[in-house]
C-alpha cells in the first residue's frame, strides 16, 4: 500500500501527529501557497463551466452535433463545482471550529 500523504512512518508504524506539523521554515519556499492553489481550481472550474456552457449553447444552435462531448463537458463542469463547494464547506466547518475554541 502506498502512502500518497506521507502519513506512515517509513518503519511501518503509526503516525506521529507531532511530526506532521510543520514549520514554515520547513516549507518549500517554490511550492505554491493556498491562496495561489486555491485561485488556480477557481480559475479552472471557472474555464470548465464557461467552457460547457459554449458547448451547450453551440449545440442549441446547431454548431454542434457531438451529445457525447457536451455532457462530458457538463459533467467536468459540475464536478469541479462540487469539489470547489466541498472545499468550502470544509472550510467553514474549521472556520466554525476555530471560533469555538476558547483562548
Amino acid at each position: 500500500m502506498t502512502d500518497p500523504v506521507g502519513l506512515i512512518s517509513a518503519s511501518g508504524g503509526a503516525h506521529d501527529p507531532r511530526r506532521a506539523i510543520r514549520t514554515p521554515e520547513a516549507q518549500d519556499p517554490s511550492a505554491p501557497s493556498f491562496k495561489d492553489a486555491l485561485l488556480a481550481n477557481l480559475n479552472e472550474a471557472n474555464r470548465l463551466q464557461q467552457e460547457a456552457t459554449r458547448a451547450v449553447e453551440d449545440l442549441q444552435t446547431g454548431q454542434r452535433q457531438d451529445v457525447e462531448n457536451v455532457l462530458l463537458a457538463t459533467t467536468k463542469a459540475d464536478n469541479a463545482f462540487k469539489m470547489l463547494q466541498a472545499l468550502r464547506n470544509r472550510m467553514m466547518e474549521a472556520y466554525d471550529e476555530i471560533k469555538q475554541m476558547r483562548t
